[in-house]
């Protein structure tokens, strides 16, 4: 028997459909709002007058107060870096070296990694991201009590056993062999239980020999649906190693291409310093690129080719990439996106209902799952966040003298952060507080 319905009363906005294809009348927005949801999935959106006419027995939850927007999706984040946020002054591989791998092999320790865990799954829910692609760790029994907190946390997340059997740490590599069965029986016990899914996850061709890159292919095929994530075209040095490390190959995309690892299932981070044949191929396989604009600039790996991307028809979604990100909101990376493509000379000038977009649709797109999520269409997943600003503070002032929804929508992205997102429900239930009935 069907339960009972409920009704969210908010200033409710979202985008349908991709606006980058179709620009006018993307966002589509009503001030005095509802939102119908039963049984974890959506029943209606539009004027609440029209809602509650049509659902007049539903229980009526009064958020007149807040803005309502679909679950955020975070196509690139790294859990075992959540505490390294902030580690300022390096470029991406000294970076790595000085702060990243080291905080990485601490997750050795299966108490630290737990706790860690934990931490980063409630770190998502409470900055409205309720779907994501988590870069995991090198550790099985770390992996293993990460996916144990994604499955508590009531999140959607796919993640995987990181693999490298090269220039790093050497208590970060796995042969071959080691690497693949590790990751085949994660999968076996994670790929498809609840909200998760498995991703096989080859650190970079760079910390990856042949076989190690042969070892993920073979599994990607075996496991059938499962995504592949990984890094590519980050900085200038990182590609010119990529080089010399595989004289054979053409560009840093054919490193995962000859081993079966680019398709629609792939999403690979970054693709700052990309060539227009890596962009043709990218688009060919349909495979999806996570777009990280603040790890970018703090990294000082340079401006996304936002335009090239779209001209070539490469699909991508934010993703955060924390720890070079500078913490886990898909609104701050956002408005990250939408500055760098302001100073860039072949940027993009990016509309409200983009960035929205951008953060929820076209991530949910990249990872398979816009059947499901991503927007507030009739029969999708009840994924939604409420923002509600801190009273007195300069985002009320802002919503409160907003002459339209696109307007309260750009001070939204700009100045919302974790202390405004005042609910998070995933298929319906609360995820975001977690002390909340």
């Amino acid at each position: 028997m069907p339960s009972r319905a409920s009704i969210v009363r908010a200033h409710v906005m979202h985008v349908p459909r991709d606006p980058f294809a179709e620009p006018d009348g993307a966002l589509e927005a009503f001030p005095d709002g509802g939102l119908a949801f039963a049984d974890g999935h959506i029943v209606a959106t539009g004027a609440f007058s029209d809602v509650r006419r049509d659902h007049p027995d539903a229980e009526l939850i009064d958020a007149r107060d807040a803005v309502l927007i679909p679950g955020l999706v975070d196509t690139h984040v790294h859990w075992p870096q959540l505490h390294i946020v902030g580690a300022v002054g390096l470029e991406l591989l000294d970076w790595l070296d000085q702060r990243a791998l080291p905080a990485e092999a601490q997750l050795a320790d299966a108490d630290h990694a737990r706790a860690l865990a934990r931490d980063f799954t409630g770190g998502l829910a409470a900055n409205g991201t309720t779907t994501a692609l988590v870069f995991g760790s090198h550790f099985p029994a770390a992996q293993e009590a990460f996916f144990e907190a994604a499955a508590g946390s009531g999140l959607r997340v796919a993640s995987g056993l990181v693999v490298s059997d090269r220039n790093l740490r050497p208590e970060l590599h796995r042969t071959p062999d080691e690497a693949y069965a590790a990751a085949r029986e994660l999968a076996e016990r994670w790929h498809g239980h609840g909200l998760l899914r498995y991703a096989v996850t080859p650190r970079f061709s760079l910390s990856c020999s042949d076989a190690m890159l042969e070892a993920c292919g073979a599994l990607a095929a075996e496991l059938g649906n499962a995504l592949v994530t990984s890094h590519i075209n980050e900085n200038p040095k990182e590609v010119r190693r990529v080089a010399e490390l595989f004289p054979w190959a053409g560009d840093y995309l054919e490193t995962y291409e000859r081993f079966d690892l680019v398709g629609p299932s792939s999403v690979l981070a970054h693709d700052v310093h990309v060539t227009d044949r890596e962009l043709d191929r990218l688009a060919g396989a349909g495979a999806g690129v996570a777009h990280c604009p603040s790890s970018n600039a703090f990294l000082g790996s340079g401006i996304f080719p936002m335009v090239r991307h779209l001209d070539r028809g490469v699909r991508f979604a934010l993703g955060s990439d924390v720890g070079a990100g500078t913490g886990l909101s898909l609104l701050k990376e956002a408005l990250a996106a939408y500055e760098m493509q302001m100073v860039h000379s072949a940027g993009h000038r990016l509309s409200v209902a983009q960035l929205l977009w951008l953060a929820t649709g076209a991530g949910a797109a990249v990872l398979g799952v816009d059947g499901d999520v991503g927007d507030l269409a009739p029969a999708k997943s009840a994924d939604f966040l409420l923002v509600r600003p801190p009273a007195g503070g300069t985002l009320a002032a802002a919503l409160e003298r907003s002459a339209s929804s696109e307007q309260a929508l750009g001070a939204l992205l700009t100045l919302a952060r974790e202390e405004s997102v005042a609910e998070v429900r995933v298929a319906g239930v609360r995820v975001w507080p977690r002390d909340a009935a």
